[in-house]
């Protein structure tokens, strides 16, 4: 779908390198990979805030015969090294080694979180504050924090990242009263559990929250079943928003009569409409090394989320590569666009999204697209 305010607002040459986290920890040059997957959220003097996604690479990652990935420990940023015949580095964003008997990879560039005030319009920036700047505190953050996603819940907002090491792939908690100072509250998803939207709202005093468990085992339906086997987005409730119990009902699965979905993930946190919870969420169609990423939407049950009461039939989102253009030549990706932020723009949502790893976007979509 076209929309009439759909356009670019943040690139990688915006980023001032010289004010990242990683500045002057070592000697290799580094560059911007992507500033992209923004949480979204509204300040008290009516701005905009994305919390944006910055990917920080290594200019040259392969020196004297080996592949470097960038690390932090113990408040210091350092680069590890692994002869590149043991390696398959096909992928930009990643490599992954050879030679285990399972899957094991490292990251191409870190990540870190980046405060981007805008506009009440979301489409003019009015100030990146460095200041503000999330990073790794912990080991099991060493390879980065990333992609948040950010719901606003009574008088606090809520601050849900994936947290990338060793030791696991979580996801991670952080809570502001005013958007801009974050405290750390913890661990809140275990391992390979991610794309976490906490409701923006709570339904008969509990948190309730979308979740995404990576696997690559799925057991079939039966024959002629509505249902298509493969991954999904799940659901979970809590008391304190710390401490999550999996809900027993499915949450968004594809239908049998879609297109196969790789992979599929919660977008936008559920925010809370006459007709029921708006999610807008991601799914992948099969294709090259990354896939083919669009963004869909499904009306949630007020009072049982668990139960969908109306999909859209289309894509409301895909890949732009017209917004892209300009920045032809710092792209690595294609046909990907990762929604994580939506706010009430008054007869529109103003929806943030990753656009090819490389960019935020932001959309402006008629509330009258989503019914």
């Amino acid at each position: 779908m076209k929309f009439d305010i759909d356009r670019l607002v943040l690139v990688p040459d915006d980023i001032d390198l010289s004010r990242s986290p990683l500045a002057g920890h070592f000697d290799a040059e580094t560059y911007i990979l992507g500033v992209f997957n923004p949480g979204l959220l509204r300040l008290a003097n009516g701005n905009l805030l994305m919390m944006v996604r910055v990917a920080e690479a290594l200019r040259t990652p392969i020196i004297d015969g080996h592949v470097h990935a960038i690390r932090w420990d113990n408040n210091r940023y350092m680069l590890d090294a692994w002869p590149v015949e043991h390696a398959d580095t096909a992928d930009p964003r990643k490599f992954t080694l050879h030679g285990g008997a399972w899957k094991v990879m490292a990251l191409t560039s870190l990540s870190w979180l980046l405060p981007v005030e805008l506009t009440p319009d979301g489409l003019d920036i009015v100030e990146l504050h460095y200041d503000k700047a999330i990073q790794p505190q912990f080991s099991f953050q060493c390879y980065g924090v990333e992609d948040a996603r950010i719901s606003q819940v009574g008088d606090r907002w809520l601050m849900t990242t994936c947290s990338v090491s060793p030791e696991r792939h979580s996801t991670c908690l952080y809570s502001s009263t005013n958007g801009l100072d974050w405290t750390f509250e913890g661990i809140v998803l275990d391992h390979q559990n991610k794309d976490m939207l906490i409701f923006e709202g709570l339904i008969d005093g509990q948190y309730w929250a979308q979740t995404r468990p990576l696997g690559s085992l799925y057991f079939a339906y039966p024959p002629g079943s509505d249902w298509r086997a493969g991954p999904s987005i799940n659901l979970a409730t809590s008391p304190d928003a710390l401490h999550w119990k999996p809900y027993e009902k499915p949450g968004i699965r594809a239908h049998s009569g879609t297109i196969t979905m790789e992979r599929m993930g919660g977008g936008t946190p559920p925010i809370l409409t006459d007709k029921g919870w708006l999610t807008l969420w991601h799914g992948v169609e099969p294709k090259e090394i990354v896939g083919i990423y669009r963004t869909y939407w499904s009306i949630l049950d007020k009072e049982d989320p668990g139960l969908t009461i109306e999909t859209g039939k289309q894509a409301i989102l895909e890949a732009a590569p017209d917004l892209t253009q300009p920045i032809e030549h710092q792209m690595y990706l294609r046909d990907v666009v990762f929604t994580t932020g939506i706010a009430d723009g008054g007869e529109v949502y103003v929806v943030a999204s990753g656009e090819a790893d490389l960019a935020c976007r932001i959309t402006h979509i008629p509330k009258t697209a989503f019914t």
